[in-house]
């Protein structure tokens, strides 16, 4: 399987590309900066310098020939301000798309946030969240909501706080809503590696935190398989 990753240099992503290219698949990290390049292929992910603020259609989906799947992975970063949540996380991810549909990639993964809610259509970020992470969230749904639009085959995966913890390999994953808690960003890996095996989970928007069963055992049941 060959997996284009926007946002290659995240943490999630570099846990998904050595997980992919443990197994022999051969992940794509589409990253801005060329210092990043070390990294990506120590990884086991094979670099593309392309930038999703600044690049264009045309060339992203030249990068994306031949993938099995896309995953959006990146965002904006931490002391990123309010524009930058609307360019990277929502209009980097329409880009993604636009290019994945011109590649003739039907297949795509959306690393969102369990804070978002689509099926309200006045939903708004909660008054008590500061301005940069209602950008985020406010981003985050008009990610999912262009997507929707789509004649993609696209799975939401909404995780909890991110951590840096070891793996556990047991998560708790569903439908919206579930309580709000923590997951491992290498256990969010793991499940994204499980949804891309499973064609079935098209078309599913998903929560992830922290829990006890174990990641294949998940996502079966989400498909009451």
């Amino acid at each position: 399987m060959r997996v284009a990753i926007a946002g290659g240099h995240g943490k999630i992503a570099l846990h998904l590309q050595r997980l992919l290219s443990g197994r022999q698949d051969t992940p794509v990290a589409l990253i801005r900066d060329p210092d990043h390049t070390d990294d990506v292929s120590a990884a086991g992910g094979e670099p593309v310098v392309f930038d999703l603020e600044s690049g264009g259609i045309v060339e992203l989906a030249e990068h994306l020939e031949g993938a099995d799947a896309v995953v959006f992975a990146a965002g904006a970063g931490p002391g990123s301000g309010v524009g930058r949540k609307d360019t990277v996380d929502r209009a980097g991810a329409a880009l993604l798309a636009e290019a994945a549909e011109r590649a003739g990639v039907r297949r795509y993964l959306l690393v969102g946030s369990i804070g978002v809610d689509n099926d309200d259509p006045e939903w708004a970020p909660p008054p008590d969240v500061d301005e940069v992470f209602a950008a985020y969230l406010q981003a985050k749904a008009a990610a999912e909501r262009d997507l929707g639009s789509r004649d993609l085959d696209v799975t939401v995966l909404r995780p909890g706080r991110l951590t840096d913890t070891e793996p556990t390999g047991k998560v708790q994953l569903a439908a919206p809503k579930i309580d709000r808690g923590e997951v491992s960003r290498a256990d969010v890996a793991a499940v994204l590696v499980a949804l891309l095996d499973e064609p079935r989970t098209a078309g599913l928007t998903l929560e992830l935190v922290g829990g006890v069963q174990p990641v294949a055992q998940a996502v079966r049941a989400v498909l009451g398989i």
